[in-house]
């Protein structure tokens, strides 16, 4: 794996899912209670409070949902198409396209940032740097909050939405570990939740907020 986490692969194979992807998961939001839950309770700490990033954003339904719940939010993507598809169908929103590895956003700019299920392609050797970036653009105190696949190891998808070629790592985390690199970033971890438990792919969701104080 290159250093960037495979940037080139990641973002060629989202290009060439990103309408498909955005016609799978349009709607698809409102299947899932737990998780619609989760993003009100984001929305209503980071509400009137400044920009909110939403970090690898994909066709932009989440930032659009967040944005529904009176959050001033944004998207940034590594995938050209996909910020393409998200300006298409979200025409009054902000859509940019970034590197979570490369975050070009200001210290201390943001007034919260979302990480949901994007963390899923970065390996381990460079979630630390993603964190960093996470950790600098976050106004101190303000929230984080991470969505990922739960579980361990990893596996190489050739397959993508609708049958297309891809050619990404599909990484899963122990939330135990996800924590531990959050403690070390200088986050404080408020909450976690295990979505589906019981299944053979369970999701996680952590809450975690920039310190106040030096970390």
């Amino acid at each position: 794996m290159d250093p960037d986490g495979g940037l080139i692969d990641t973002r060629t194979s989202y290009d060439t899912v990103a309408a498909n992807y955005a016609d799978l998961l349009r709607d698809a939001l409102a299947g899932y209670p737990h998780l619609c839950a989760a993003l009100a309770l984001f929305a209503d700490t980071v509400r009137g409070r400044g920009p909110v990033a939403d970090v690898g954003c994909g066709p932009g339904h989440v930032t659009a949902h967040l944005h529904e719940l009176g959050v001033d939010a944004f998207g940034i993507d590594l995938s050209p198409a996909m910020i393409e598809v998200a300006r298409r169908e979200h025409p009054g929103l902000r859509f940019e396209v970034g590197s979570m590895t490369h975050l070009d956003l200001p210290d201390a700019s943001v007034a919260g940032l979302l990480g949901w299920w994007s963390l899923v392609h970065v390996p381990d050797d460079a979630i630390r740097t993603v964190l960093d970036h996470f950790h600098r653009v976050l106004r101190p105190g303000a929230p984080l909050l991470l969505g990922f696949h739960a579980g361990d190891g990893s596996r190489l998808k050739t397959e993508g939405y609708g049958g297309l070629p891809t050619k990404v790592h599909v990484h899963r985390r122990p939330p135990g570990r996800v924590r531990a690199w959050l403690r070390d970033t200088g986050f404080a971890v408020e909450a976690e939740t295990l979505l589906d438990p019981d299944e053979g792919s369970p999701g996680a969701i952590v809450f975690a907020r920039r310190a106040v104080g030096p970390s």
